[in-house]
């Protein structure tokens, strides 16, 4: 079995060497003989040296022009060889013991794919209750979170892989595909719980809470109609950057 690692990168230089070093060590650590990988960097027309430190950490870089996160995926997919696709942000940290939960779902052979629970670290109480009640949602409806999701390269591949007609939702989106396609084949969602992918907390930290409640709300109302128009999701499409010199959001300036 191969399994192909697909990180959409725009302009993370400050974060995607750690990306890739958490990645690899896991990779070596859990990878045995009967099992091989490889990780593709796709570049969405980045404007800092995200490409050349991807390069020099080892991983396979593609590009992408059309800053879209389904597009960045989607082009990693295109020159993935695996039998499973991986899809990682690039502010998100894989460990080995997460990575051997990915291999036992992927060898139990009862999944089409899958993703894991939110996991962001130290938190304040009120943030801590969203994110216990997010996970609560996602093992119960068995959502996939784009920080960490996992696909049949076969499956990805016959139902088109990510929306590219939506600029947000694209991973819940591929995780009903899954469902989709698994039903008629007895598969199954896995989400993985013991030990989630460690993932930055930027958009809580950088945004007031009246932004993202005010997209939420929006989001409730509206939701094929916020998801595929790119100007109501500044959350995700915001240029500006903090003060460490980092975007606000990973696909910022599309």
């Amino acid at each position: 079995m191969k399994l192909s690692v697909i990180i959409p990168a725009y302009n993370e230089a400050k974060r995607i060497e750690s990306c890739l070093q958490s990645l690899f060590a896991a990779l070596q650590g859990t990878v045995r003989p009967n099992v091989t990988a490889e990780v593709i960097v796709v570049d969405n027309n980045s404007t800092d040296n995200t490409a050349e430190l991807a390069r020099r950490a080892d991983a396979h870089v593609v590009f992408e022009p059309f800053n879209q996160i389904a597009r960045a995926r989607n082009a990693g997919a295109d020159v993935a060889t695996g039998d499973w696709f991986l899809f990682v942000d690039a502010d998100t940290l894989v460990s080995s013991e997460t990575m051997t939960d990915l291999l036992a779902a992927i060898e139990n052979g009862r999944f089409v794919g899958g993703s894991a629970e939110i996991y962001f670290g130290p938190i304040g109480p009120a943030i801590r209750v969203l994110v216990a009640l997010g996970n609560f949602l996602i093992r119960s409806f068995k959502l996939t979170a784009g920080c960490f999701v996992f696909c049949r390269a076969d499956a990805f591949r016959d139902f088109g892989g990510f929306n590219e007609a939506m600029f947000a939702g694209e991973d819940a989106e591929l995780g009903k595909s899954m469902k989709r396609w698994g039903r008629g084949k007895g598969l199954r969602i896995a989400i993985l719980r013991e030990h989630p992918p460690l993932t930055s907390k930027r958009k809580l930290e950088l945004y007031r809470p009246r932004e993202l409640a005010v997209l939420l709300f929006r989001y409730l109302l509206f939701p094929k109609r916020t998801v595929r128009n790119k100007s109501q999701l500044q959350v995700f499409y915001d240029g500006s950057m903090d003060r460490n010199g980092m975007h606000r959001s990973a696909f910022a300036g599309r």
